[in-house]
């Protein structure tokens, strides 16, 4: 069988395309994620005990299951409820709330990081104990959870390739689609590889300048 690696020039518009569809729907679910993990986080680290075991709930069930049978839980579930969400939004849920659970582990793990001593010197000045953790604790701990939460957008980009199961036009299903198409499907997982590389270099790059500059400004 002869290799004809012409068809990655053809298909290049395609391919570009998912990945752009495979961006945006991550860059949406980190952004849910973050959301959920603030929260999440915060509660984690609360003396409130209901807060505490619902977030623990939540972090262990969701890290506990696939996302796979997450994603269907909510395209497939829900409808059985009276929920109906159209593919892209059932995508961008379950990441998120994938997302979110990771999220929330990392944030709790850097707001722990920082010495007990910046929240007692706050309250001490008056401040109440929201706004001790939203004007002293959080921007600390923001600059030593940005290098896991970069992980975590790299992760789930990779991770995104699973929505393809509910028909999402991202790089993995327009992979699919090209390959029943031209039956050459080596060259065209090497592609939709070679494009998933890029991303995450790329980000990995702008993760690690953004961590520089905080290092710096800190």
């Amino acid at each position: 069988m002869q290799l004809d690696f012409s068809i990655l020039v053809k298909s290049f518009p395609y391919l570009l395309a998912g990945a752009w569809m495979t961006v945006k729907i991550t860059s949406l679910s980190v952004a849910v994620g973050i959301i959920i993990g603030t929260i999440g986080g915060l509660m984690r680290v609360s003396k409130n005990p209901i807060l505490f075991w619902l977030s623990t709930i939540y972090v262990e069930v969701i890290r506990g299951t696939p996302l796979l049978v997450q994603i269907f839980i909510v395209y497939f579930g829900l409808p059985s409820i009276g929920i109906r969400l159209t593919p892209y939004l059932s995508a961008v849920a379950a990441l998120g709330i994938n997302s979110g659970a990771y999220v929330s582990e990392i944030v709790r793990g850097g707001i722990q990081s920082i010495s007990k001593g910046q929240m007692e010197a706050a309250r001490s000045l008056g401040m109440s104990y929201g706004q001790a953790m939203r004007y002293v604790v959080l921007p600390q701990a923001m600059v030593r959870i940005l290098p896991p939460l970069g992980n975590e957008f790299i992760a789930l980009l990779k991770d995104s390739s699973l929505v393809s199961t509910i028909a999402i036009a991202e790089l993995t299903r327009v992979g699919q689609q090209i390959i029943t198409r031209t039956f050459q499907s080596f060259e065209i997982w090497i592609g939709v590889a070679l494009f998933y590389f890029v991303m995450t270099f790329i980000m990995s790059r702008i993760v690690r300048f953004l961590e520089s500059r905080l290092a710096i400004n800190d």
